[in-house]
């Protein structure tokens, strides 16, 4: 059995309940070591196998991974937060796919999840922002010119950035040219979750000066938009007016015992 799981945010008490059983089982665990907290293996029960793949090109990720198989073994491809957001993981479930080896894919929370919190922010505010963007700056890996920083931008809903500590400036530089102002309140979050974990705020106009003073250089997301500022609308939710499937709103119920009695 070949299972995907992601390692969570950083902190090793973040991983999923499923995700830590998995890894109780390995008998063999390639885990991501360039961003996967180390301490997540101690968990492992003795003769297991552990490969880092930092040091591994697919190819050779794929033999360990289809030679455990093949022998019977629990295998466990440990990847950093949640695999479905730059885990590379599509190429390898295409090769399982060929090699018609079955596999699980077990979820982990993001990173982008872990910077919220480390915020204590909500991305999705009332009449501030109902939309989240995840995207990345091109680097040596491009991105589709449709999807652009500058062209996300000009949405100006919330932005989460990974992949992009080292293009600080020209990363304020595409946001501004997109269309969020110099003003518009921006974070950088730094290894969100795990101990040594910085919290740092700033202003779109100066991400690459904060992050320079800070010494942060790789290991963070950038978070853009007015949903870390003071100004928002109150929820409906949880409005006492607002009806829902399970509460009637005050208003309706105020309205309905009027017609009553006047009948």
């Amino acid at each position: 059995m070949i299972a995907f799981v992601g390692a969570g945010p950083g902190a090793e008490d973040l991983i999923t309940v499923r995700g830590q059983r998995y890894l109780k089982e390995a008998d063999v665990i390639i885990y991501a070591g360039s961003l996967v907290n180390p301490r997540l293996l101690d968990v492992k029960k003795e003769g297991c196998e552990v490969y880092n793949s930092a040091y591994m090109t697919l190819e050779e990720v794929m033999e360990v991974m289809i030679a455990g198989e093949r022998s019977g073994k629990k295998v466990v491809r440990l990847h950093t937060g949640d695999p479905c957001l730059y885990g590379a993981i599509r190429e390898q479930m295409d090769l399982l796919d060929k090699e018609q080896i079955a596999y699980e894919d077990c979820p982990g929370v993001s990173s982008f999840c872990g910077a919220a919190a480390a915020l204590k922010a909500e991305y999705t505010l009332p009449d501030v922002s109902q939309s989240v963007v995840i995207t990345r700056m091109a680097g040596r890996t491009p991105v589709p010119e449709r999807e652009s920083i500058r062209s996300f931008a000009q949405h100006q809903a919330t932005m989460v950035v990974f992949l992009s500590t080292g293009m600080l400036d020209k990363l304020q530089e595409e946001l501004q040219a997109g269309g969020y102002p110099a003003d518009t309140p921006a974070a950088i979050v730094y290894k969100a979750t795990w101990p040594e974990e910085k919290v740092l705020h700033c202003q779109v106009s100066s991400l690459a000066q904060c992050a320079a003073e800070a010494g942060v250089t790789k290991t963070a997301l950038i978070i853009v938009g007015r949903i870390l500022g003071e100004e928002y609308e109150r929820s409906l939710l949880y409005h006492p007016e607002f009806t829902t499937e399970f509460r009637q709103g005050r208003k309706e119920e105020k309205s309905r015992k009027e017609e009553k009695s006047h009948e």
